[in-house]
């Protein structure tokens, strides 16, 4: 026969076998303090026969029989239904009976919440799983809220010693299993209720099943098989192991047919399954039952006056308490006498011992000025005795003034009751029937309105007891909840880490694929074929779509529109592209938790914007997306002065007159940020935002206009900030504050300094480098003018290029010289390892798109090519600017003259040709 997950190898499913009640008090016994006996309890000695000792603290299950809403279509009826707590899968199963094997359902509370509603009928609680909303009845609301809170305990526990918390993940897991009694306790929810005995535990299994309207109303319908099975069990079963009234708790039958013990113990030795503990306990359970029964003939008279024994002992222990507190006081009086027996000791012996009669002379008279002394003090004593018992005397007359006044003034106040009583009844006499029926009314009126307050008082304490188990349910819940999101956290980290050394793989995996796609040519046939097929299919697979778990997708856009993967036209160079994604990837899922989370903390701690060394830290480390165009503000406001109205006066000076400049704007228009999606277009919608900055720009710095480069700089201004006007101030700032005078001139002189400054930065700071561009005859300003001009706006990817942006706005031009320095260190191994110039030019000109390791990089930059004062800087430009200045005076000087001369070569010939002519005539 299938038996039910709750029930037991021999005894029935419904009865648990140890059981420990909490005390009135909220607390448990203490297995180890507490003396047991090999003594099976029942019904009737529930709370007062001790349990056997063991090992560990045992506790009993959570039993009862509850009311269960069952709806079945538009019908819905209350069916009564034994509950037990199972302790190893946190379910709360249920039966017909206390007797059934099989449960006809169970409820999962490891997931669940608990809820009562005043609002519903008195004891009505519901139990609230993902799946389905359990309505369930207790017999009181004491039933009610002890199941609660009880519930509450089982669940708490069970979440607290499932292995699935990882240890140390949270300071919860770490704490010991206590009750949810005692956690309300310290929180101040609601207060232990007192357990209810006679509607729980073993007490309630002994009872009867509660009757119902209907016999065929209490039986499930949902499960008929399991019906069938219970009921069988208890007509076959039960007479063979209990007898034929089946009766779990009747052990008389045991003592008329020992015989049983042995075949039963038999059966549950062989039912026993591994995952049981208890089954020592269940395979003694015989031998208890035939202990108790032995021994309840001799002690039922005795238990009968088990209350007036009680009494006597009481009466006893308080006579005894009295006597107690008696012997006290003559100790005390005792340790008095005996204290001046030992001083008149002490003084006798000291005149036995002394030696002269002259001493004893002296003590004889110490001790006689010690009696004259007391003689007098017992005078006095005597005197104020005496004065005490005179004042005793006159209060004591005094006293009994006030009680004869008083006694008189009773006296007339009784002859005035009578008085008003005597005019009263007149007075109601002389009023009509009217007023008679008023009084009545108002006296009604008066009863309801005490009574609704009655009510009133009722519902409020109902709704705080109701308003204390939700405080309690929330509180654990949210507990709860936490610790699975720790753990979730924690399985989250070991997937991206997972995920992170498989992009790691999958990347050194087209590495290869790439490498022998270079070298095709030698590959035999057969070979190469099989690399174009390999290389084929990586192609195909799509990064943002590589696994079904993607923590941290590669999306086609980042969050200003800027594309991350570069989509090369050339075969080669789009297998590199997939490198690139899969490394981007693996960089981000490795920083997440590590480095990004920690950063964003401190950024969401910071309140109000001051520099500072900690903001200088944080802004070189990179500003979260969310805090970015905060902070490009405040940066901007801090060296621009913003002007009212001076945006807007600008944009209606462009419209009433057209800039030199206009031409120029339009053309560079569309060719700005190409890899943006917010610019890739002539119809989107910032294009029209641009040209408004850089033509307001052009009129606010008449000196410089436009030059090309600003259309980029002032672009992602509009990206991050999102607003026209702040745009255009960032782009003043840049021009007019962090770059130095000239830097966007006709002549571009700043440009060429800066160009010779990195030269000079670039042989002093990597100088194994220098030296191979100078054997190769490299010239690096072809490839580095740009950065400098733009602020390596469309060389580097977007995620590092608003980094670099963001200690370039607040630090100056420095930043430039230290992030290029920093990218021809990170690639400087790969650059060495090129010794063709055409090749070096070749990677050159793309190799800023392939650093995906922006930490890495901001590593180089400021903390290995340190240090990188301001004040070199300086110095290095005006050197330079000097040479580049004396230089092109001699350009122009050499120009000249060549102008000169072939000017004057010019005429000459013209000469020449109009004698021919003549010659010719």
């Amino acid at each position: 026969m299938k038996k039910g997950p709750g029930s037991g190898a021999c005894p029935s499913a419904g009865v648990p076998d140890e059981i420990t009640e909490p005390n009135s008090d909220g607390s448990r016994s203490n297995g180890d303090s507490a003396k047991k006996e090999d003594v099976l309890p029942f019904p009737g000695e529930l709370e007062n026969i001790p349990l056997k000792p063991s090992s560990e603290t045992h506790r009993k299950k959570l039993c009862g029989y509850l009311n269960k809403l069952g709806i079945r279509g538009p019908i819905k009826t209350w069916k009564s239904r034994w509950f037990i707590y199972d302790e190893n899968k946190c379910h709360l199963l249920y039966y017909r009976t206390a007797q059934d094997i099989n449960p006809l359902g169970s409820v999962d509370l490891s997931s669940a919440s608990f809820d009562c509603k005043v609002e519903s009928d008195e004891g009505v609680f519901e139990i609230r799983t993902p799946n389905r909303v359990f309505t369930l009845k207790a017999i009181s609301k004491q039933a009610m809220m002890y199941w609660l809170q009880q519930l509450q305990v089982r669940r708490w526990e069970f979440c607290s010693a499932q292995s699935r918390f990882p240890v140390g993940s949270s300071q919860l897991v770490n704490e010991p299993l206590v009750g949810r009694i005692n956690v309300a306790d310290d929180e101040g929810f609601l207060p232990p209720v007192k357990t209810p005995t006679e509607v729980v535990g073993l007490q309630a299994a002994s009872l009867p099943a509660p009757q119902t309207a209907t016999t065929l109303q209490n039986i499930s319908l949902k499960h008929p098989w399991t019906e069938i099975q219970n009921t069988v069990y208890n007509i076959c079963g039960s007479k063979q192991l209990w007898g034929n009234d089946g009766n779990v708790f009747n052990f008389s039958k045991f003592q008329e047919h020992p015989e049983q013990e042995a075949e039963v113990e038999a059966q549950c030795t062989v039912k026993e399954t591994p995952e049981d503990g208890k089954m020592e306990s269940k395979l003694n359970l015989f031998r208890k039952a035939k202990w108790v029964n032995s021994s309840l003939t001799e002690e039922q008279p005795r238990e009968r006056n088990s209350m007036d024994k009680v009494n006597v002992l009481q009466q006893q222990m308080l006579t005894l308490t009295e006597e107690v507190k008696s012997q006290k006081e003559l100790v005390k009086l005792l340790h008095k006498a005996l204290e001046a027996a030992q001083q008149e000791k002490r003084v006798s012996s000291m005149y036995l011992t002394a030696a002269e009669d002259k001493d004893r002379l002296e003590l004889v008279r110490h001790k006689v000025r010690q009696i004259a002394d007391l003689t007098s003090r017992l005078e006095a004593l005597e005197q104020e005795k005496k004065e005490l018992e005179q004042t005793l005397a006159l209060r004591d007359s005094h006293i009994q003034e006030l009680k004869e006044h008083v006694q008189l003034l009773m006296e007339k106040n009784h002859a005035k009751q009578q008085v008003i009583v005597a005019l009263t009844e007149q007075r109601t006499q002389e009023h009509s029937d009217p007023l008679q029926e008023a009084n009545a009314i108002t006296a009604e009126t008066l009863y309801k309105q005490q009574e609704e307050i009655e009510h009133l008082k009722d519902d409020i304490d109902a709704y705080k007891t109701q308003n204390q188990f939700l405080n309690s349910e929330i509180h654990q819940v949210t507990r709860l909840w936490t610790r699975v999101a720790e753990n979730e956290k924690t399985l989250l980290m070991k997937c991206a880490y997972l995920q992170a050394q498989n992009c790691q793989m999958e990347s050194k995996y087209l590495m290869v694929l790439r490498k022998l796609q270079e070298t095709l040519c030698g590959l035999p046939s057969s070979h190469a074929d099989l690399v174009r097929n390999l290389i084929q299919e990586a192609l195909q697979w799509d990064v943002k779509e590589g696994a079904d778990l993607n923590l941290n997708p590669v999306s086609e856009y980042d969050e200003y529109g800027f594309m991350t993967v570069p989509d090369y036209e050339v075969e080669d160079w789009k297998l590199l592209a997939k490198i690139q994604a899969l490394e981007m990837k693996s960089n981000n899922l490795r920083s997440q938790e590590v480095v990004e989370k920690p950063l964003r903390d401190r950024w969401n701690s910071i309140g109000e914007l001051s520099p500072s060394a900690e903001l200088k830290s944080l802004i070189r480390s990179g500003i979260p997306v969310e805090h970015r165009q905060r902070v490009w503000k405040w940066i901007v406001s801090q060296h621009c002065s913003y002007l009212p109205d001076h945006y807007q006066g600008l944009l209606r000076q462009s419209k009433s007159t057209e800039h030199p400049a206009c031409r120029q704007i339009e053309l560079d228009l569309p060719r700005t940020l190409t890899s943006n999606k917010h610019f890739s277009s002539p119809t989107s919608h910032l294009i029209p935002q641009l040209r408004r900055v850089l033509l307001a720009f052009s009129w606010h710095n008449p000196a410089i206009g436009y030059c090309q480069g600003l259309n980029r700089l002032a672009a992602v201004a509009l990206l991050v900030l999102e607003d026209e006007e702040n745009a255009f101030w960032c782009l003043v700032h840049i021009v007019e504050n962090l770059m130095p005078a000239d830097y966007y001139s006709d002549t571009l002189i700043t440009s060429q300094v800066d160009q010779r400054v990195f030269k000079d930065f670039l042989a002093e700071k990597l100088p194994r480098l220098m030296a191979h561009f100078e054997q190769y005859q490299i010239d690096v300003s072809l490839i580095t003018f740009n950065w400098f001009l733009v602020a390596f706006v469309d060389s580097l990817v977007s995620d590092i290029l608003l980094r670099v942006w963001d200690a370039f706005l607040y630090e100056g031009t420095k930043v430039i010289f230290r992030y290029a320095l920093a990218i021809f260190k990170y690639n400087e191994e790969e650059i060495l390892r090129i010794h063709d110039s055409v090749e070096i030019y070749q990677y050159l000109r793309f190799f800023t798109r392939m650093i995906v390791d922006g930490r890495k990089l901001m590593n180089i930059a400021f903390n290995d090519l340190n240090p990188f004062p301001m004040k070199l800087l300086r110095n290095r430009r005006r050197i330079h600017r000097a040479e580049l200045e004396t230089e092109l005076c001699e350009l122009e000087q050499i120009k000249a003259a060549y102008v000169k001369g072939r000017a004057e070569q010019g005429s000459q010939g013209l000469e020449e040709i109009v004698s021919e002519e003549e010659e010719e005539i």
